[in-house]
């Protein structure tokens, strides 16, 4: 095999519409920016912000500002170049971001499902089992357990070999399409795709299961309709948060080996990577009272500095 040392990738996913991609993705970027910046100030500022649901979701939208943040400039940037390219370490400094992201918001998803638990099924135990110092070491433990989980993929990456011209049929760098251009053994990493899809994804989804199956159960033996539907609403936005990630995740990390078209499988990473990061403060605001009155407070005309929180 002509093996050379590889410098820089081609991006093959500019290929059409240049000016199309940029617009498009120049407004998911700002939207994503702004959501997720209002939702990070909310929780900072307003006291009655400052619970453990709360805490957890500035870390989500901080995982979400990074997941962003580290591929769409690069985008916007090749979307105005005529020929799309990265670096051959920019491609494993953004993998490596990225995957951090993802090992990261998959434990902070399970986590986000045992502070419902905790709060519907033991609610006299929640303050004690989710303190403060307890919810800063499990959010830390979170991209502890990210940043672990990218550290063993970026180094098995970097032990493959690519001939001739580099070429990711893709619009950024990701391990599906990095060991797709391939020329080495790729088992390895497979492999190694494949036991973290268990660790890092199959089981937060199974605790997040377990979770809300003691939910439900809970819910449906309460008396009132309204105790009910009060339960079902504060756990509504974490469902579909959850679904959206963890069915966009397998599908990005666990595709079959035949029958995806490269077009599919960029459609399926922008998804996973791009878009769910802008829609997640957009679904936890849409039916939140709670977030809805910080902003009308903080965007209240003639605030004085150091209003919000003072009537918590």
């Amino acid at each position: 095999m002509n093996q050379t040392q590889v410098t820089e990738f081609v991006l093959l996913g500019f290929s059409h519409g240049r000016p199309f991609l940029f617009a498009l993705f120049l407004a998911i970027y700002l939207a994503t920016l702004l959501g997720n910046s209002v939702i990070l100030s909310l929780v900072s500022l307003d006291r009655r912000l400052h619970s453990p649901m709360y805490f957890f979701l500035g870390h989500l939208s901080c995982l979400d500002l990074c997941y962003s943040s580290v591929t769409v400039p690069k985008i916007l940037a090749n979307a105005l170049c005529p020929r799309a390219t990265i670096s051959y370490r920019g491609c494993l400094a953004q993998m490596f971001l990225l995957m951090w992201c993802a090992g990261a918001e998959c434990a902070l998803l399970a986590l986000m499902a045992y502070d419902r638990f905790a709060a519907v099924c033991q609610p006299l135990r929640y303050c004690q089992a989710l303190r403060r110092s307890a919810c800063a070491a499990a959010a830390a433990g979170c991209w502890l357990w990210g940043l672990l989980d990218s550290t063993l993929h970026t180094l098995l990456a970097a032990r493959l070999s690519f001939c001739g011209a580099a070429r990711l049929q893709h619009i950024f760098c990701d391990a599906p399409p990095l060991l797709a251009a391939a020329c080495s053994d790729t088992r390895p990493n497979q492999l190694a795709l494949h036991i973290s899809s268990i660790f890092m994804g199959l089981s937060p989804f199974l605790l997040v299961v377990v979770s809300y199956l003691c939910i439900l159960a809970t819910v449906l033996g309460m008396p009132l309709a309204t105790s009910r539907r009060k339960a079902f609403s504060t756990c509504s936005a974490h469902l579909i948060v959850v679904t959206l990630y963890f069915v966009a995740a397998n599908l990005n990390y666990n595709r079959p080996s035949s029958g995806y078209s490269p077009a599919a499988d960029t459609l399926v990473s922008v998804l996973y990577c791009i878009v769910i990061p802008m829609l997640n403060p957009l679904v936890y605001s849409l039916r939140n009272r709670e977030v809805w009155g910080a902003l009308r407070k903080a965007l209240r005309v003639g605030a004085t500095p150091g209003s919000l929180g003072s009537n918590a």
